[in-house]
Parts: C-alpha cells; sequence; structure tokens
C-alpha cells in the first residue's frame, strides 16, 4: 500500500512540475493538502455537532424571535450566521467539531434569510433574491458538494420564482409556465459551460471553472428533476410501491395537460433539442455517423415530439456523455427512461394508439440492432473468428428475441382487453357517492359502488387463495346489484359473477378510480353508475360511465 501511495505521490509531483513548465500553473504552485482524516471519525463528529446545533439553534430562535419577527432584524442575523458559517468552513485547521458544526448554521442562515424574504416580498421576488443569495454562498465556499446542494436549490427557486405565485404553483399555474421555466435554467446551464470553456478553463481560472462545474452539476440535477415532476408518474411505478406516503406521492404526482395557446409549441421544442442532441453527439463522435446510430436518433427524435419533456433531457444527455461527465450522464439516462414510461399515462391518447407508437419505435429499434449485427456491410466492425462472430450473434438473437417476447406480452394484453369490450356483456353498477376531485392530482373521479365496502372487507377477512368472486344480479336495464362473496355454491337463475381486483391492501371491482381529462369535471361528475364489460367467467372491464338514466356522458 506504502508503495502505492508512493507512485501517486510521484505521479502528481511530475505532473504539477510539468504544468508549472508549461506556463499553467504558476512558479510556486505547491501539491493540494489532503484530508487524511478518517471518514468514520468526520462522520460521527459531523453527527455530534448536528445533535448540539438543534438546541443551540432553538435557544438563538427564542431569544431573538422578537428581533427576527419584524423589521430588518432578521436580514441582520441571517447575515451574521450566514458569514461565520461560510468564515468556518473557509478557514484552515480549525476544529473538526467546529467545522462540521457551521453546516446547520449555514441551512439556518438561509432558512432566516428565505423567511424574511418571503414576509416582505412576492413569491416571485422572494425566490428569485434567494436564488441570487445561494449562488452568492456558493461561490464562497471552498467546498465541492456544498456547492452542488446550493445549485441545486438556486436552479429550484429560478424556476418557483418564473411561474405566477398569485396562483397554486403546482395545479391552476398553466404548466407550460413550469416547462419555459426549466428551459431558461436549461439554457442558463448550456452558458455556464461554454463560458467556463471559453473563458476559464486554463491554468489561471482553474479556480472559477471548479466552481462552475460543481455549481452547474446541482443545477442539471434540478433541471432533471422538474421534468421527471412535470412528465407526472411513470408506468406502474404506483402499482409497485403499493400503498403507504411513497405509493400516493407518485400516483398523485402526474402532469396537467397545457391549456393555452402556445401549449403545442412545447413538442416543437421538445423535438428542435433532440434534434440538438443527436447533432451534437455526431459532431462529437464521428464513429456514430452510421446508419443504426441515426436511425436510434431518428426514433428519439420522433418519440421527443410526442414526449415534451424527453427533448431537454436527452440533450442533456448528449452532452454530458460526450464531455466525460458520467454520473449526471447517468441521471439524464434514468430522467429519459422514467419520462418515456410516462406516455403511458397521457389520458388523451388511447392506449391502444399508445402501445402501437411505442411498439413501432420498438420495432425499428430491433431492426436497427439487427442492421448494426452486419459489419461487413456497414463497417463498424472488423471481422472475427467464426467462433467469436456465432456467440455474439446467438447474443444479439438472445436480446432480439427477448424484446419480441415483451411486445408480445404487452400487445397480448392489449388484444385480450379489446376481446373483453367487443364480447363482453354489458352491466352497469351503481355509484356511491364520493370525493370527484384528488388534492394532488387534478380531475380524477374516486369510484366506490354500491355495497362493494362489505363485500371487499368479507373477501379481505376470508383471505381465500386466488381472486374472490362477488354474485350479482342484473334487473332488465342491465343495472347489477352485489350479493354476496361467491363460495363456490350454485348461482341461481340471474346471477353471475364478478371478479375483485387487489388494490392497497382492499379488492375493487376492476378499479377505484376513473381519469378524465383537465376541464371535463362537469362532464363527469353527473356519473351515477360505472359501465362494465364482463364474460362469463367473471373477468370484467370498466370502460364508461353513465348518468342517472344510463344515458352515456
Amino acid at each position: 500500500m506504502s508503495n502505492i501511495n508512493t507512485q501517486r505521490t510521484d505521479a502528481l509531483a511530475t505532473l504539477i512540475d510539468d504544468a508549472t513548465r508549461a506556463g499553467l500553473l504558476p512558479p510556486n504552485a505547491t501539491r493540494p493538502v489532503q484530508d487524511v482524516r478518517p471518514w468514520p471519525l468526520v462522520l460521527m463528529t459531523a453527527f455530534g455537532a448536528w445533535l448540539a446545533a438543534i438546541p443551540l439553534m432553538i435557544a438563538l430562535g427564542v431569544g431573538l424571535e422578537s428581533v427576527v419577527r419584524h423589521g430588518p432584524g432578521a436580514y441582520v442575523v441571517a447575515a451574521i450566521v450566514l458569514v461565520v458559517a461560510v468564515l468556518l468552513i473557509r478557514t484552515r485547521g480549525v476544529a473538526l467539531f467546529v467545522e462540521q458544526l457551521a453546516v446547520p448554521c449555514l441551512l439556518v442562515g438561509g432558512g432566516l434569510l428565505g423567511y424574511a424574504l418571503y414576509r416582505d416580498y412576492s413569491t416571485q421576488t422572494a425566490s428569485l433574491l434567494l436564488c441570487l443569495a445561494c449562488l452568492v454562498v456558493a461561490a464562497a465556499l471552498p467546498r465541492d458538494w456544498l456547492r452542488v446542494l446550493l445549485g441545486l436549490v438556486a436552479c429550484g427557486l429560478l424556476g418557483l420564482g418564473i411561474v405566477d405565485s398569485t396562483r397554486d404553483w403546482i395545479f391552476e399555474n398553466d404548466p407550460t409556465e413550469l416547462y419555459f421555466a426549466w428551459m431558461l435554467a436549461l439554457a442558463f446551464w448550456l452558458a455556464a459551460h461554454w463560458l467556463q470553456k471559453q473563458a476559464f478553463n486554463d491554468g489561471r481560472g482553474a479556480p472559477v471553472a471548479a466552481f462552475l462545474e460543481s455549481l452547474s452539476t446541482g443545477w442539471v440535477l434540478a433541471i432533471l428533476l422538474g421534468l421527471v415532476f412535470w412528465s407526472g408518474m411513470t408506468f406502474m411505478l404506483g402499482g409497485a410501491l403499493g400503498g403507504g406516503f411513497a405509493g400516493e406521492v407518485a400516483r398523485e404526482v402526474t402532469r396537467h395537460q397545457g391549456i393555452a395557446w402556445y401549449a403545442q409549441a412545447l413538442n416543437g421544442v421538445s423535438l428542435v433539442l433532440a434534434a440538438a442532441a443527436a447533432a451534437w453527439t455526431g459532431w462529437r463522435w464521428p464513429a456514430l455517423r452510421q446508419l443504426p446510430a441515426i436511425g436510434v436518433a431518428l426514433v428519439l427524435i420522433v418519440l421527443a415530439w410526442f414526449m415534451p419533456a424527453l427533448g431537454p433531457v436527452l440533450l442533456i444527455l448528449a452532452y454530458c456523455v460526450t464531455s466525460g461527465r458520467s454520473r449526471v450522464a447517468v441521471a439524464a439516462a434514468l430522467a429519459a427512461a422514467w419520462i418515456i414510461g410516462s406516455f403511458y399515462y397521457q389520458l388523451a391518447w388511447p392506449l391502444a394508439s399508445k402501445a402501437a407508437l411505442l411498439a413501432i419505435a420498438g420495432a425499428v429499434l430491433c431492426a436497427l440492432s439487427w442492421l448494426a449485427t452486419r459489419g461487413a456491410v456497414l463497417h463498424l466492425v472488423e471481422n472475427k473468428p467464426a467462433d467469436v462472430a456465432l456467440e455474439r450473434r446467438a447474443a444479439r438473437l438472445g436480446v432480439l428475441g427477448g424484446l419480441l417476447l415483451v411486445l408480445l406480452v404487452a400487445n397480448g394484453g392489449i388484444w385480450q382487453k379489446e376481446q373483453l369490450i367487443a364480447k363482453g356483456e354489458a352491466i352497469f353498477v351503481a355509484l356511491e357517492p364520493v370525493d370527484p376531485r384528488s388534492l394532488m392530482q387534478g380531475d380524477y373521479m374516486r369510484l366506490n359502488f354500491v355495497n362493494l365496502g362489505v363485500l371487499s372487507t368479507l373477501a379481505s377477512v376470508e383471505r381465500a387463495p386466488g381472486r374472490p368472486f362477488v354474485v350479482a344480479r342484473r334487473d332488465a336495464r342491465g343495472v347489477a346489484e352485489l350479493l354476496r362473496p361467491y363460495t363456490k355454491e350454485a348461482l341461481a337463475p340471474g346471477e353471475f359473477l364478478l371478479e375483485l381486483t387487489p388494490k392497497d391492501g382492499n379488492w375493487v371491482l376492476v378499479s377505484d378510480a376513473w381519469f378524465f381529462k383537465e376541464g371535463e369535471a362537469a362532464r363527469w361528475e353527473k356519473a351515477r353508475y360505472g359501465e362494465f364489460r364482463v364474460l362469463p367467467d367473471g373477468r370484467a372491464l370498466l370502460v364508461g360511465m353513465r348518468g342517472e338514466d344510463l344515458q352515456a356522458l
């Protein structure tokens, strides 16, 4: 181990000497001082400092309550706390406990400044001023991880400062405002990297370049998180999380469709940014100027037209991949996967249309993958020995077979639903009054059918293997009455079975929710019956809502 450390030290000394002779570093440049403190000691000291800071801050708040509640006292105290915290973090040789104590002081100073700004100014003005304060503090701090966090917070505050503060910033605002806020933040991020490369990325400007790198990392992570939030819940996440707080948050967060005249411009913006990402990648990596890579780029550009959040994420991904920022590139790739999955919940599209679009995209990608294996035709790869070529061909065929299997399973499920709609018998089940609107998700109707609650409880208590059934009877109009749990007894004439579906620890009749486009609440609040298609084996599908007289809504 000592030999390895010695070799690294010698290599660093040689690198510094070469850079000094080349004029990249000043003549008095020295090796940076390494922090040799064991990380468990730093972690335990930081934990103790945070525990000690809690009662200290409480006592400070109680003692200065009259000073900070009104007037300029909050600004004075916040400035003092922030300056002291920054000086403690910058000072070398300070005790480890005192150094770690400065981090919670930094949070307290920032929180107090935010309280004063939001108290005295509008939400937009306060957010922009607090964003500027975060940038100033980040410039004064020497710790990269703190700069990353402050960059993330500053970008979020910029977005909050752009949207209309007189309305609910999640629901009542036009979603295009928040989208263009992230686009403005993206423009600032690209400008910062251009500035870093053009003006500061040399020996004399290395500290400024390092500052911009750390700050922009947090900034772009905030953009990715914002676009993920804006795009809505991704495919199957709510069901995978189940009940509890995490599942409810995942199901409630969804995107509203823009209603302004310029909402359609979002698709064009996404398309342009995706095309810019493809052009940038091809310019930086000439080896990708081949048919398979161009085809993949075209598929992503087409998808970006239908998913406005995808274009900017692809641009971030392209820039970070080609510039060696692998960690941010991984985050951008995950964000892109999330956004593509969220396409499943775009209510303006029929499920079959969404499945067809994704199936076509998958088929094109599979064809491009097959073409990429034809190296002799496209000159992408060199000829390999026969056994290696056979192994690679088998692996590619396996991947292709897996993709085809996924497409078959997905489209098979869609085909089953369509067959159920076509061949199932129409019945109607009466609704009990429920809250027609979710608190966070927008236009969304909770469904609760008459008599289902008692039957669901009985099914949960019995805990029989498999999905339970309930016995129902239909009248002359087709309205079904839920009678009792099915216990394998013989059914009376006119009775039939309905299969229950598990949802958050309960049993529901197909679904407990009916989603509809924003602005159509007046149409669906007249619903009094759920319309189902039922097969003889009890499988059912909710296909619509009906009014008081069973009229279609």
